[in-house]
């Protein structure tokens, strides 16, 4: 059967409270071919995470509506792997409630490690695409410091980014930082890093979706060689006196509230061959001028070049996926010239469109 996990945020709700109300689901849940396994709480939070295997969302849904009434703000479909993938194997579970093995209640939150890696545009020789290819090297060297602090990879399909996982904010900080502190020392390459918490289910469809969409969006606000931290997770840091150090940027909550503004309208008008700062600024309902304030400081490049590079690493997946031809991505991204979007692709990476869908 499918498994699924739901969401439920009661403010105020306390592990005694979920324990009970799982002891009612078990006693309901025959009634509609379902099965309670365990559930994450974080009281602090006020989140509750079933995890259930069961026909349908409906049939999972109708086990709490009978045996107590509430119901979930959402409930996903997630497959095995990558609740194991994100949530681990072999914890202690006790009338449901999940704890890790030191004896801690287990929240369910997590806390997301992204690592993008790129060959440095102005060292990338055209006539060799080996040059092109250095990142490899990079990437085994992350996967290394990644195992020595227990963190796990999750298989990410939609880009070449590197997505991690890690139960402890300490020891997520402490990869990010050994990772910073390795690929400084290649000459060869562009790295940034994202760094933030996350929860399994949101009001999203995804598993985690939210989290590691927005731990991309960090990455991308990132300089070469920056970490970026959100707000909520640099509060969970041990090392207070390291947050001011240099290459570790904090996104505040109101810069993360127009952040998320930002990407969304973007997203939504990649194809707009008429995309521009003006548009951004009207649909928005902030001033041309804060627009650039904004993601100046958050950047340190203009708007209109923040918004070329997150159209130039759509253009390298969607290249790399050797679906579309190099001109049908091009209008694809709201580019109406093929030979300007080439351009603007190789004054990022140093290569053509071309060469890259010949390579891959």
């Amino acid at each position: 059967m499918p498994i699924y996990m739901d969401y439920h945020h009661f403010p105020g709700v306390t592990v005694e409270d979920v324990k009970k109300a799982h002891m009612a689901d078990k006693q309901m849940q025959d009634k509609y071919g379902v099965k309670y396994h365990q559930f994450w709480v974080n009281q602090e939070a006020g989140t509750i995470f079933c995890l259930i295997e069961g026909p349908n969302p409906e049939a999972c849904e109708n086990v709490h509506k009978e045996a107590h009434g509430d119901v979930a703000c959402n409930i996903v479909e997630v497959e095995a792997g990558l609740v194991d993938a994100f949530m681990g194997k072999g914890h202690k579970v006790d009338h449901g409630i999940v704890y890790y093995k030191d004896g801690k209640i287990d929240t369910g939150f997590r806390f997301i490690l992204i690592v993008d890696i790129l060959a440095k545009t102005d060292q990338a020789n055209v006539s060799d695409m080996r040059r092109f290819k250095t990142p490899r090297l990079a990437r085994n060297a992350v996967f290394e410091i990644v195992d020595k602090n227990k963190g796990t990879e999750v298989k990410n399909i939609s880009d070449d980014s590197i997505i991690v996982v890690f139960n402890e904010a300490a020891v997520a900080y402490q990869c990010a930082r050994g990772i910073q502190k390795l690929l400084s020392e290649n000459r060869d390459i562009e790295f940034r890093i994202g760094l933030t918490e996350g929860q399994p289910v949101t009001h999203s469809d995804g598993f985690f979706e939210d989290a590691i969409d927005y731990t991309k969006q960090l990455a991308l606000l990132a300089n070469n060689g920056e970490i970026v931290l959100s707000k909520d997770f640099s509060k969970l840091l041990i090392y207070k006196r390291e947050k001011s150090i240099a290459n570790i940027k904090i996104v505040s909550e109101t810069q993360q509230k127009f952040i998320e503004r930002f990407f969304e309208y973007t997203e939504k008008n990649l194809s707009n061959e008429n995309f521009s700062i003006g548009n951004i600024s009207q649909d928005m309902g902030i001033s041309r001028p804060q627009v650039y304030r904004k993601i100046i400081a958050l950047t340190g490049r203009s708007p209109l070049h923040f918004v070329r590079d997150i159209k130039m690493k759509i253009a390298m997946n969607l290249i790399k996926e050797n679906k579309l031809s190099i001109s049908e991505i091009a209008y694809e991204l709201g580019y109406s010239n093929p030979s300007y979007f080439s351009k603007n692709f190789k004054s990022k990476f140093g290569v053509s469109p071309s060469q890259i869908m010949l390579a891959s």
